[in-house]
């Protein structure tokens, strides 16, 4: 009896260890985790890290900074890189603080949310995407 519960518990331990390394392993092919790189890395200065932490608090859950893939709102990478946001519009300063403050579809408005301080460093952040 005692050989069979051995000969069991050899096979189930065999059996974690076979598991525990095939998740090890889909781990590592299947997710590719990227470390955030810091102000620094980035090469930012005071206010873009200052308009980097209102995008962070303000904008972050729907818009993927380094990144066209989507959330809720487009991926923002390149924002003023392109000649026309996805409206049509210019992306420019002027165009890009109307979205901003009005909103636009599914983008809540921010008229009242943030001081002029603030929106002048988002603005200066989201041009280093």
């Amino acid at each position: 009896m005692q050989l069979l519960l051995r000969r069991r518990g050899r096979a189930l331990t065999q059996w974690l260890a076979i598991g525990m390394i095939l998740a090890a392993s889909a781990a590592l092919i299947g997710c590719h985790v990227e470390l955030r790189k810091t102000d620094a890395q980035l090469g930012l200065n005071a206010q873009q890290s200052r308009g980097r932490r209102v995008y962070d608090q303000d904008c972050y859950r729907c818009h993927e900074p380094y990144s066209t893939r989507g959330k809720e709102g487009p991926g923002l990478e390149g924002l003023y890189k392109k000649q026309y946001l996805p409206s049509g519009m210019p992306a420019n300063d002027e165009r890009i603080t109307d979205v901003i403050i009005m909103g636009k579809a599914k983008m809540p408005s921010f008229n009242g949310k943030l001081t002029e301080q603030q929106l002048q460093d988002l603005l200066a952040y989201l041009k280093t995407l």
